[in-house]
């Protein structure tokens, strides 16, 4: 049977590009040639916002990376969903490894944001993963399943929201899950959606993979039945990025 859902592919920039490095990626996405069964959406630096949506092509989202739980207020230093929306943007990024593990956000505290996200008429990409450590002490299921249950109180619309898995030991480290690893975790999070959500959700919501995708493995990966597309990081900035794009034919 086919995969009724929608492949998505997501590049997450991070602190990386300036506007002449950011109209490189513009030009080779625009050379393309991107699959279009395939939802591409782009994570920018927040300041380059408007500039990315205002030069890349329409039918590529464009992502914050982050975002706070308010529409306005006294948070210097951050952005709202409603920023976001008025750049142009429709998309978020939240609780990625680096918000969590460098920056020292809480599970509750991302939840609040993907509420906030979803609340403001944002589509939210929430992170999910666990450490090398927690792998190890075999603790992956006990790991990511409790970071999904404390976004569950605060999604009140599935259908705007994509989950990315990020095994936290496999990205940027060279180390990488084999498809198989990654299946096997995606399989575990779609079940916990039927037990904890209901089997709509179950079958429908994307469940995409983020743990050093390159165009070697992106192919091998996108077979796979539970992975619905990838969160990339590094490969984003690269011509390459069309090739993962491209993944599942």
């Amino acid at each position: 049977m086919s995969n009724p859902r929608k492949f998505f592919v997501g590049g997450n920039w991070k602190m990386n590009g300036d506007k002449a490095a950011i109209d490189g990626i513009i030009e080779f996405m625009k050379k393309g040639p991107l699959n279009p069964n395939t939802e591409v959406v782009v994570g920018c630096p927040q300041c380059y916002l408007m500039y990315t949506r205002q030069n890349m092509p329409e039918e590529i989202g464009v992502a914050a990376q982050n975002c706070y739980k308010a529409a306005k207020g006294a948070f210097t230093g951050e952005i709202s969903p409603a920023m976001i929306k008025d750049c142009g943007c429709h998309w978020v990024i939240l609780g990625h490894s680096e918000r969590r593990n460098v920056f020292g956000e809480p599970d509750q505290l991302i939840s609040e944001k993907v509420g906030h996200a979803l609340e403001a008429g944002l589509k939210v990409i929430p992170c999910i993963g666990e450490k090398l450590e927690e792998r190890e002490s075999n603790r992956t299921e006990e790991v990511v399943f409790a970071q999904l249950k404390a976004l569950l109180p605060n999604i009140s619309d599935w259908s705007r929201v994509v989950i990315a898995y990020e095994p936290v030991w496999a990205i940027g480290t060279g180390k990488t899950a084999t498809p198989e690893q990654a299946q096997d975790v995606h399989a575990k999070l779609r079940h916990w959606l039927r037990e904890n959500v209901n089997a709509e959700v179950a079958d429908s919501c994307r469940i995409i993979y983020g743990g050093s995708v390159t165009p070697a493995n992106c192919a091998e990966l996108a077979k796979m039945g539970d992975i619905d597309g990838f969160l990339v990081g590094g490969a984003s900035l690269k011509p390459d990025f069309v090739n993962i794009i491209n993944a599942r034919g």
